[in-house]
């Protein structure tokens, strides 16, 4: 098994953390992993987008122009990346600011309100681990366990006690995410 990511939004969405975060949980659960981030000078705001391969041999490259699952959070990711998910592969938006809906009939299309939910849940900070909890529920390449785990990793040890509010969001992002077109 090998799934290759794209995770693209803007900076300040929690996209770079999306993808160490599953990097972490696939080091947690044996994988080889790759990691690469790309953004702009802006710390908020700006575009930002990460590759993350999780496979279970060896990675040759961690530089990719297609993906099996793309995670697009806005519009301008969207007009990027819909094209580059090979087909049969699986596009997750982000309902909020979308100004049109993926286009393509040959790959599996799932939305997510994300944002929406962060906002019941009194917490934005959590909306990139609805989103995760989302892909890990029509993507289950991770035990979640290892996710809880790889989060561990990466959030700073100040913020551990939040690690339960991270948990709860994911379990929401499973509950909510929504199929909109199925490839037979």
């Amino acid at each position: 098994m090998t799934e290759e990511i794209i995770i693209a939004g803007f900076g300040g969405q929690g996209v770079l953390s999306m993808g160490q975060i599953l990097c972490y949980g696939g080091v947690m659960q044996d994988k080889e992993v790759s990691w690469m981030p790309s953004y702009g000078p802006e710390m908020r705001g700006g575009t930002a987008n990460c590759t993350a391969i999780i496979s279970d041999t060896e990675i040759s490259s961690p530089v990719l122009t297609r993906f099996d699952t793309a995670i697009v959070l806005n519009q301008p990711s969207m007009d990027k990346f819909e094209d580059a998910v090979k087909p049969g592969g699986l596009l997750i938006y982000e309902e909020n600011g979308m100004t049109r809906k993926p286009r393509r009939t040959d790959i599996n299309i799932c939305s997510i309100a994300a944002y929406d939910e962060s906002v019941k849940m009194n917490n934005t900070k959590v909306f990139n681990m609805i989103v995760i909890g989302g892909v890990l529920k029509v993507r289950p390449i991770l035990e979640l366990e290892n996710v809880i785990r790889g989060l561990k990793k990466v959030l700073p040890e100040r913020y551990h006690h939040l690690i339960p509010l991270n948990e709860e969001a994911i379990h929401r992002g499973m509950e909510i995410i929504k199929t909109q077109h199925q490839v037979d």
